[in-house]
């Protein structure tokens, strides 16, 4: 018995000490620094912050709200999967599928076979977005993968398959990436696109880092800075008006934790031959200047914005806008159209699956503010009072 005892205190000594040493070892392990760079009112020289929370300290993970979190409490079941009907990208839209190379030199060939106002967009799930925009095909945080997660059999589970199978897409000329997080930097689907069709890829700062490492190429950028995809042209020949600005939002980046706000996130505004794209990424609504910065820019043809992933509230406030934030940024944009995402593909938290546009519907009155089902095209009204319509492919 005292043997016994003597057993059972030595092991849990000795689990008491592996649980210390992991504490102490782990997080420096799972550490990385992705970007140096001066200090700025954003930067701290070692980490990102939101410029509205300047001073405060970081919250802890492990909070009791957290904890509640992780515990289940009050979170909606959700079905094993949504039946979907497989979709196409825009025939009308997508005039040289086929071809390879240069974002310019697919739309020169291209320009004069798609109408060059012509903005289609199809929700492929999540944050996954495909707008064909006079004849140049972009993504929005891409993602293909079964799981949102670090590993193949763990996290969080897609319900609602990919709108528009990944061989199905056409030629990708640019993609945006908004942050490190795993439902929107996908690296398996980011390979896969990047050794098919060497698509120009934006994202913000330090994020590139994460990519090279995995053979991928990218532009990455503070808030505020623009790339422009073409700077000049031969004489006489059509030029398009080709630009991505990394804009401010409101969250935080992390791939393993210890790493929390090692990378920037952000937004985008997307300046194509068929008008102005505004994508927010992932955001909470924060002090809202950050609305007001991007509306200045002028006006926005599209607007894709998320309206879901935010029960409850005292956990997701400072993540993840609701639909009725949403509204209020529609609002500030007043763009021509938005799109409702970042809702019924992975549950990430606690409302029901189908809540997120059914508060929208609720609120939106006259505003033209749709969701639709994945794979389904949405033609996007050029900068009148015309009707949205929607289009099967």
């Amino acid at each position: 018995m005292l043997r016994a005892l003597k057993w059972s205190g030595t092991g849990l000594l000795f689990l008491l000490v592996v649980l210390a040493l992991t504490g102490a070892l782990l997080p420096p392990l799972l550490d990385r620094h992705y970007y140096d760079g001066p200090v700025s009112d954003h930067y701290d020289g070692e980490r990102f912050f939101n410029p509205s929370e300047r001073g405060e300290t970081r919250r802890s993970f492990l909070s009791s709200r957290m904890a509640r979190f992780f515990a289940g409490d009050g979170k909606a079941k959700w079905p094993e999967r949504v039946t979907v009907a497989q979709g196409y990208p825009h025939a009308a839209a997508n005039a040289c599928p086929q071809m390879r190379g240069a974002i310019i030199e697919n739309w020169k060939r291209c320009v004069d076979k798609v109408d060059p106002r012509l903005m289609v967009a199809t929700w492929i799930g999540h944050a996954t977005v495909l707008v064909q925009a006079g004849g140049v095909n972009i993504l929005t945080d891409p993602i293909w993968s079964e799981r949102a997660s670090p590993f193949g059999s763990l996290g969080p589970r897609r319900v609602r398959a990919p709108g528009i199978r990944l061989k199905d897409l056409p030629k990708i000329n640019l993609i945006v990436v908004s942050h490190n997080h795993y439902d929107h930097m996908d690296l398996v689907t980011l390979k896969t696109l990047w050794e098919r069709d060497r698509p120009m890829i934006v994202t913000s700062l330090g994020n590139d880092v994460i990519l090279r490492r995995e053979e991928i190429g990218s532009v990455a950028m503070d808030w505020g800075f623009t790339h422009s995809v073409m700077s000049s042209c031969a004489e006489g020949a059509a030029c398009p008006n080709w630009g991505v600005t990394i804009e401010r939002n409101h969250h935080w980046s992390s791939r393993w934790g210890s790493d929390r706000n090692r990378a920037l996130w952000s937004a985008f505004t997307i300046d194509t031959p068929a008008g102005a794209i505004y994508y927010t990424g992932d955001t909470g609504f924060g002090d809202g200047r950050w609305i007001r910065q991007a509306a200045a820019r002028g006006p926005v043809r599209l607007a894709i914005l998320p309206i879901g992933a935010y029960a409850p509230r005292e956990v997701m406030r400072d993540s993840h806008i609701n639909p009725e934030e949403s509204v209020r940024i529609f609002d500030s944009l007043r763009p021509g159209m938005a799109l409702g995402v970042h809702w019924g593909t992975f549950q990430l938290t606690y409302e029901p699956i189908d809540a997120p546009r059914q508060w929208l519907a609720r609120i939106r009155g006259g505003r033209r503010f749709v969701t639709s089902e994945v794979g389904r095209s949405v033609v996007v009204p050029e900068l009148d009072p015309s009707p949205v319509r929607e289009s099967g492919s």
